[in-house]
C-alpha cells in the first residue's frame, strides 16, 4: 500500500485495521466475557475470530473508498467528520450482508451492537485525527530533502526542476510531506554523514536529467556514500515515481523507457485482469439495472433524442471503437461538427444531465463495452481520436498511454480533477505513465476504492 500512498497513511491504516480487529474481537464474545463494556454494548454471542475479521475489513476498506487515509483529508476537520460519517454509513449495510448471517435469529440484537461498534469506530477515528493534526503542525512527519546538482533557483519561471517549482506542483496532492534543502556552493561537504544528520536530512534529491554528473570530487563519489550509507537518494524521475505517484514529464525521453522496469505484466496478470473485468461488470450491471432502467426513462421524458450517446475513442494501440453512455447533454450539442471538450456550467448539459454527469451515472452503459473487451474497469480514460491527434503533437509520448486498455476509472482520475486543455492533459498523462509502468491487480482494488470517493465527493465532475 505504501508504494501508492504515504507510508504514514498506509501505517495509519495498518493500526486502525488492528485496532479495528481487537476492540470488534473483544466486544463480540458472550457479555462480560472480555471487556466491562461488552454488557453495555448487548454483544451477541458470535463466532468471535471470523466475525472481527469481516468487520474490521469492511471499516478498513470503507476508509479506503471514502478517502479517510488523504492527508488533506485528516487536516480538515470537516472532512474528517463527513468521511468517517459516510464511511460508517457506507460499513453499516455491507457489514449487515458480509457477517448479519453470523447471528443467524438475533438480527436485531445483531444490528444495534453493529450501530454501537461504528459509533465507538467513528469516535476512534476522531481521536487519531485529532493527534495526527497535532503530529503535522509539528512538522514530525515532513521529510527534509537535501537538493543538489543544480543552483538554487531565482524567483520568476522558466519553472520546470523541483528547486524552481512552487510546492504545490511537486508536492504530494494529498499534502506537504518535504522541505527542500540547498547546499550552498560545497555540495560534497554537505553530503558527509555528519553534515547529514545535523540537518536532519531524510533523503537526497539529484536535480536535472543528469544524475551522474552531479557532486563528483576526484577520488570519491560522497553520493554513491550517501546510499551507502542509508540516504535514500533519489533522481527526479525516481523521486516523482515513488513519491509523488506520477512520472515527470520534464525529464522523460526514450532511454527512460528503454531503462525502467514494469510495462509489461504477464500473461496470467493479463488474463486476472479479464477474468476480474467480466465477472465484475456482469455484477455491476444487475445491481445498477434498476438505476440504469431509472435513467433512461427520465432521459426519454426530458428531452428528444437517442437514449444512448455512441461516440468514436482510441483504444488499445489505437485502435478506434464505440463507447456507450447515457445522453447528458442536448442532441445538438456538437451541431457545428467540431469536437469540444465540456466545460463548467456547460449550457449544453442537460437537467437530467445535471444529475448523471457528476454522479458518474452516464457512464454505467460503458460496462457493456468492458463485456465486450473494448474497455477495462481501470485503465486511462479513452480520447477522442480529434483531441488525440491534437494532444499527441503537443505532448511528448502521449500515444503511449494507448498501450494499455483505456478505463472507466484509472489513476489520473482519481489524483487529479477533469481536464479540459492541453496542460491538463499533460498533468493526466504523468499519472497514466505510471499506471502504464506500474499496473498490477493491488493498484486495480486500489483505484476501484478510491473511485467511490470521486464519486460520492463528485472530484473533477462536470
Amino acid at each position: 500500500m505504501s508504494r501508492h500512498v504515504p507510508i504514514e497513511m498506509a501505517l495509519l491504516w495498518l493500526f486502525e485495521l488492528a485496532l479495528s480487529f481487537a476492540v470488534i474481537y473483544a466486544l463480540a464474545g458472550p457479555p462480560g466475557s472480555l471487556l466491562p463494556l461488552a454488557p453495555m454494548m448487548g454483544a451477541p454471542n458470535l463466532a468471535k475470530l471470523p466475525h472481527a475479521a469481516l468487520l474490521a475489513g469492511i471499516l478498513a476498506l470503507s476508509g479506503i473508498s471514502i478517502g479517510l487515509y488523504r492527508t488533506e483529508i485528516c487536516l480538515d476537520r470537516r472532512r474528517v467528520l463527513l468521511n468517517a460519517a459516510l464511511a460508517a454509513v457506507l460499513a453499516f449495510p455491507l457489514a449487515l450482508i458480509v457477517s448479519g448471517h453470523l447471528a443467524d435469529g438475533i438480527e436485531r440484537t445483531y444490528a444495534i451492537w453493529l450501530v454501537k461498534v461504528l459509533v465507538l469506530w467513528f469516535g476512534f477515528v476522531l481521536l487519531s485525527r485529532s493527534a495526527l493534526r497535532v503530529a503535522f503542525k509539528q512538522r514530525l512527519f515532513v521529510r527534509r530533502l537535501l537538493v543538489v546538482g543544480a543552483p538554487p533557483a531565482a524567483d520568476g519561471p522558466p519553472r520546470r526542476s523541483p528547486q524552481e517549482m512552487p510546492p504545490e506542483t511537486w508536492q504530494p496532492r494529498h499534502g506537504k510531506m518535504f522541505d527542500l534543502v540547498f547546499p550552498g556552493a560545497d555540495e560534497a561537504a554537505a553530503l558527509t554523514p555528519a553534515a547529514l544528520r545535523q540537518n536532519r536530512i531524510w533523503g537526497v534529491l539529484v536535480a536535472g536529467p543528469d544524475a551522474s554528473a552531479a557532486v563528483r570530487p576526484v577520488g570519491c563519489d560522497p553520493l554513491i556514500d550517501s546510499k551507502l550509507n542509508g540516504t535514500p537518494v533519489f533522481t527526479e524521475a525516481t523521486f516523482w515515481e515513488q513519491q509523488l505517484g506520477r512520472v515527470n514529464l520534464d525529464h522523460l525521453d526514450r532511454s527512460w523507457f528503454l531503462a525502467a522496469d514494469g510495462f509489461n505484466p504477464g500473461q496470467i496478470d493479463q488474463a486476472i485482469k479479464r477474468t476480474l473485468d467480466l465477472v465484475a461488470s456482469i455484477i455491476l450491471l444487475v445491481l445498477t439495472l434498476p438505476l440504469m432502467l431509472l435513467t433512461a426513462l427520465a432521459i426519454k421524458l426530458e428531452s428528444p433524442g437517442p437514449l444512448l450517446y455512441r461516440q468514436e475513442r482510441v483504444g488499445l494501440h489505437g485502435t478506434p471503437f464505440t463507447v456507450f453512455k447515457f445522453r447528458s447533454m442536448r442532441d445538438d450539442a456538437e451541431a457545428g461538427g467540431t469536437p469540444q471538450w465540456a466545460a463548467k456550467g456547460d449550457a449544453r448539459v442537460t437537467r437530467i444531465g445535471a444529475l448523471i454527469r457528476p454522479t458518474r451515472i452516464d457512464e454505467l452503459p460503458q460496462l457493456f463495452n468492458v463485456l465486450r473487451g473494448d474497455m477495462s474497469l481501470v485503465g486511462p480514460r479513452p480520447e477522442r481520436p480529434h483531441f488525440v491527434e491534437q494532444l499527441a503533437a503537443a505532448i511528448p509520448f502521449y500515444e503511449q498511454r494507448s498501450r494499455v486498455k483505456p478505463g472507466i476509472t484509472g489513476w489520473a482520475q482519481v489524483n487529479y480533477p477533469y481536464g479540459a486543455s492541453v496542460e491538463d492533459a499533460r498533468e493526466k498523462l504523468s499519472y497514466d505513465l505510471y499506471y502504464l509502468k506500474n499496473r498490477g491487480l493491488f493498484l486495480d482494488l486500489f483505484i476501484l476504492l478510491a473511485t467511490v470517493r470521486v464519486i460520492l465527493f463528485r472530484e473533477g465532475a462536470r
